[in-house]
């Protein structure tokens, strides 16, 4: 069978910074953004896009920890954190893929996501396997633009392959055209942004039909066929004057999650397409377009294999964990666009020993444990003694994976003494079912959301940042289980 696209994932950040919030603390300077509805994604301050690309692939992969069938990755953002390094590498190891999978870094613009999705289905139809495409985005703006009120956080993750489809691909279309709506050079943390006008009517207007056009017409399918029309855009109604000009039916027009959301960037197609797969019939046609470095097209047909297949938690479930946060310099601080006072506690250095990094990496990324084959006790971090009852065992670990496994918070502590960005620091020992216990910072909370015995998952965050040297540290941290809701790091036995 033809590949197309077998599971999809996203991820959508807990907090949701208001809109008026913003719009109240920069009415001085910028009234004209009083009235700004609704809310955006905010990243919490141990969020990046690594993270969050880490996040969205488990929503699309489940909780079984056996992820041997894939067979290639693909990481596309316009902001990943290293320039020089492997970034997918980092996400393979914290997905515990196999050392032999194919990773790429990609980037450039907000279309290579579905570049990436296209170039993934290529080299599956050519040499089999499955392939993993995710698409993420952590943008800074600057205070008090329209672009801090209209950009949201936020990853997307598409599998790919041959077997069990649940969307297959009839046609698509690519023009490639240096028409320039915004850039931002090398080294540069903000966009520079041109005039929308412009924008709107010599680039999508003219571009997007073009490419809409030619992915139908290889598809063989009419524009009055198309039941979900998919094209992200920050220009109010954009999407729905494109539709019309393709003679694409109104209510085909896709919920871009501008109120609740933002536009996430390069990897919000792919997230605006996990949203519309929770809910496509088999059948259905998908017409998913972007702009930018020209425009692509591409048409997908729903397959009855669709009702097989659920994410983790999907977009719905993502939306419903949102918390509004009002604290506007609590986001500047975040983005780091607001040094706040930390204190003598806060100047230690956070040098990472590359080394011991190297050496522990499965422990450090993975939050792989070590289970002793023959009293069956859980150790991390894993080692090469085993110690029970007075009787300490050599080499009778094997890998333990802890990630998909939910746990229970045995003691904790709330303390401001210590810097942290987010105080109070709220830490405690977590006992995982199964067996293991490991001393962790809870992360995604608010006082009063952990006491003992709570339910946590585990979540890929950012542990501590060398300011000094520019390098990141990652490591797990526990959160509640949200009531009610399925979780990426489901019940093991």
């Amino acid at each position: 069978m033809t590949a197309g696209i077998t599971g999809y994932g996203s991820y959508i950040p807990r907090l949701r910074l208001s809109r008026q919030a913003v719009a109240q603390a920069n009415a001085w300077y910028a009234p004209q953004f009083a009235g700004r509805k609704g809310t955006r994604s905010m990243a919490n301050w141990d969020e990046d896009s690594l993270t969050m690309a880490v996040a969205a692939a488990r929503d699309c992969l489940g909780a079984d920890d056996e992820r041997g069938h894939i067979g290639s990755v693909q990481l596309v953002s316009s902001t990943l954190p290293f320039a020089e390094r492997l970034n997918a590498g980092v996400v393979c190891e914290a997905l515990t893929l196999e050392e032999g999978v194919e990773a790429l870094d990609m980037g450039g613009s907000p279309s290579a996501a579905l570049s990436a999705v296209l170039g993934a289905l290529d080299r599956v139809n050519a040499r089999g396997g499955n392939a993993l495409v995710i698409a993420t985005d952590h943008r800074k703006t600057r205070a008090a633009s329209s672009q801090e009120l209209d950009y949201g956080d936020g990853a997307a993750a598409l599998t790919l392959g041959r077997e069990n489809v649940i969307a297959e691909v009839l046609g698509s279309a690519t023009l490639t055209v240096d028409f320039v709506d915004h850039f931002r050079r090398a080294g540069e943390d903000i966009d520079y942004h041109w005039e929308e006008r412009w924008v709107r009517d010599e680039g999508i207007g003219k571009l997007g039909p073009r490419a809409i056009a030619s992915a139908l017409q290889k598809a063989g399918v009419e524009a009055s066929a198309v039941d979900h029309f998919i094209f992200p855009t920050t220009f109010a109604k954009m999407d729905a004057q494109l539709a019309k000009a393709c003679g694409i039916r109104a209510e085909a027009v896709a919920d871009s999650l501008a109120a609740t959301v933002g536009e996430t960037g390069t990897p919000h197609a792919l997230l605006m397409l996990a949203a519309v797969l929770e809910r496509a019939q088999p059948g259905q046609h998908i017409l998913l377009a972007q702009f930018g470095g020209g425009a692509q097209a591409v048409v997908l047909r729903v397959t009855p294999a669709i009702a097989a297949f659920r994410p983790a938690r999907g977009v719905s479930g993502w939306l419903a964990r949102g918390v509004e946060e009002k604290n506007y310099t609590k986001f500047l601080s975040f983005r780091e666009q607001l040094r706040l006072e930390r204190g003598m506690r806060g100047e230690q250095d956070r040098k990472t020993a590359l080394s011991t990094a190297y050496r522990h990496r499965a422990a450090i990324l993975g939050l792989v444990a070590g289970r002793c084959e023959v009293t069956g006790q859980v150790h991390f971090p894993p080692s090469r003694i085993s110690y029970d009852q007075g009787k300490p065992l050599q080499d009778t670990q094997k890998p333990h994976k802890l990630a998909e496994r939910r746990g229970q918070v045995l003691s904790w502590s709330a303390e401001s003494l210590s810097f942290h960005r987010a105080p109070p620091h709220q830490y405690g020992q977590v006992d995982f079912e199964g067996g293991g216990r490991i001393l962790m910072e809870f992360t995604d909370v608010a006082k009063g959301d952990v006491a003992s015995g709570t339910e946590v998952e585990m979540s890929f965050r950012i542990k501590d940042i060398d300011e000094l040297r520019g390098f990141t540290r990652y490591f797990w941290k526990a959160t509640p289980v949200a009531s009610g809701v399925d979780t990426t790091a489901a019940s093991k036995e």
